[in-house]
């Protein structure tokens, strides 16, 4: 009997791994699907956005003014960081000059939202320290408190000083309890609000049972999922149990990307823990969407995370495809060698055939590796000054805790411009190596009185600099943006300016770019 019970749990058992591994690897694949059609949510917000602004334009009364400036803030928020920031530039002055204490203090916690989503600690505070708050509606109360819990958890968490974090916890306790004060116990800010203090201070048993009810029983937003799902994951991931908080982040990442959000860090908690449990290739496209959406938000402290494991999860990516292809060259060898043998009274013509084969491929391969390689050290170097803003952040952060005399002249010797142009002068001097003819091709292009001509000292200009990335197959308007610290508009009226002066058609200019050769083996 105790034989049969042993091999009935064992079953039971087997089965609900695999029924749990099924349930994972279709999240996943969702993930994966979802991921594919960003661009289309991402356009549904700019749609609406669009609108917005349209009918802002077109609006007289203040009033309504200050409905849209706050809808677009809304927009704005967890999408475009500087955008956000603007927006709501414009509606705090417009909250001064219609002198409501209410739409002022709704303006500055919005503005200390976004401060704190691109980790400026410091501003935040500074922004919202000194709001008064008695006699203010509930709800900006509520969001109030809730917007300082957050500042000094998130400080906890980035020092993660065994002096300092639990000063910076309590503090975020005390604002909790004030925030759950200003609405209704069953809400859904309060309930979670409850849950995110128990968790921070160990109760996990409250924690569990709030953020499951959650879950369970109240009709959560999109965005109200996303964060939950990613506050219970982190429970399990502190328990070493990375399957529960697999499923939760990957729920998390689908519900911020179909509702186009960039302020999150759901997907690159996700990637590092695929990367531990080795699915190596979900971990890297994950981690490169970690980072885009850190870049295209702004998130100072976003992009330092993702910096610190994306060059790890690439160079297992890297010596994943490397075995791979390793694997396929062994049985390439194999084959090759039987049909030799089944061929012999052919194997000189057959030898020559391969050898021309073999050596065309070779050629084509270097040329797509140089290509490549150029996008990828491009893009590393770019990361690198992501990395170096996260650094002076940190710095800047200690100074917080009066030890300026410690890291004065650390801070003082970073020069962000000095960097970013020096790499800018990096791809320019590679780029030109492997496409020697390249400014000259480019240039018949045009008249003689319209050529780019880069200054001395300079290898390549704004302009050029753009249809060079366009040769390396760097096509997406909004990534050149990035790479090159512009905004989009800014790169369009760049592309548009030089496609206007060409002797060529404009919709055969970027395919005749496309064609200037590489450097000759």
């Amino acid at each position: 009997m105790k034989v049969f019970l042993a091999v009935v749990c064992f079953l039971v058992g087997i089965v609900f791994q695999s029924y749990a591994a099924s349930q994972t690897d279709s999240l996943l694949a969702r993930l994966n699907t979802v991921l594919q059609e960003k661009e289309v949510y991402t356009n549904a917000r700019l749609e609406r956005i669009d609108r917005y602004r349209q009918t802002l334009k077109r609006t007289k009364s203040p009033q309504q003014e200050f409905v849209l400036l706050q809808r677009l803030a809304e927009e704005y928020k967890t999408f475009v960081y500087d955008s956000a920031f603007i927006y709501i530039q414009r509606l705090q002055a417009l909250a001064q000059r219609l002198n409501d204490p209410v739409k002022i203090a709704y303006a500055k916690v919005e503005l200390g939202f976004v401060l704190l989503s691109s980790g400026m600690f410091k501003e935040t505070l500074d922004s919202i320290g000194t709001l008064q708050v008695h006699g203010l509606p509930d709800s900006i109360r509520l969001e109030y408190y809730s917007l300082l819990a957050r500042a000094y958890y998130d400080l906890g968490d980035f020092d993660r000083d065994r002096f300092f974090t639990p000063g910076y916890v309590q503090l975020g306790n005390l604002y909790i309890d004030s925030a759950v004060s200003c609405g209704p116990a069953d809400s859904y800010d309060v309930v979670y609000l409850r849950a995110l203090k128990n968790l921070k201070n160990e109760n996990t048993a409250a924690a569990l049972a709030d953020l499951n009810r959650l879950l369970k029983s109240y009709s959560l937003t999109p965005h109200q999922l996303a964060v939950t799902t990613s506050t219970l994951s982190y429970y399990y991931i502190s328990r070493e149990q990375p399957g529960e908080a697999i499923e939760l982040l990957a729920r998390a990442a689908i519900a911020d990307i179909t509702t186009a959000t960039r302020e999150t860090a759901a997907i690159s908690s996700l990637a590092e823990l695929l990367y531990k449990k080795g699915d190596i290739r979900n971990a890297y496209i994950f981690i490169q969407q970690a980072m885009e959406d850190a870049i295209f938000y702004g998130a100072r402290q976003r992009k330092a995370q993702v910096s610190s494991i994306l060059p790890v999860i690439a160079a297992a990516q890297l010596t994943s495809v490397d075995g791979q292809r390793r694997l396929w060259l062994t049985y390439s060898v194999a084959l090759t060698a039987l049909a030799i043998l089944v061929l012999v009274f052919a194997i000189s013509t057959l030898r020559q055939l391969k050898k021309r084969k073999i050596a065309e491929k070779a050629l084509l391969e270097a040329n797509k590796i140089k290509e490549e390689y150029i996008g990828y050290y491009f893009n590393i170097n770019s990361e690198y000054l992501g990395k170096i803003e996260a650094l002076k952040k940190a710095i800047e952060m200690k100074l917080m805790t009066k030890k300026p005399d410690e890291i004065r002249l650390v801070v003082n010797s970073i020069n962000l411009k000095k960097e970013r142009e020096e790499l800018y002068h990096s791809f320019d001097k590679v780029f030109l190596k492997l496409f020697p003819d390249f400014v000259t091709t480019f240039n018949t292009y045009f008249k003689e009185e319209d050529r780019i001509v880069p200054k001395e000292g300079q290898l390549l200009t704004t302009e050029l600099r753009i249809f060079a990335l366009i040769r390396l197959g760097i096509n997406d308007p909004d990534k050149i943006a990035r790479i090159l610290d512009y905004s989009i508009h800014t790169i369009y009226n760049y592309k548009a300016r030089v496609k206007g002066k060409s002797l060529l058609p404009n919709e055969q200019f970027e395919h005749k770019v496309m064609q200037i050769q590489t450097i000759k083996e």
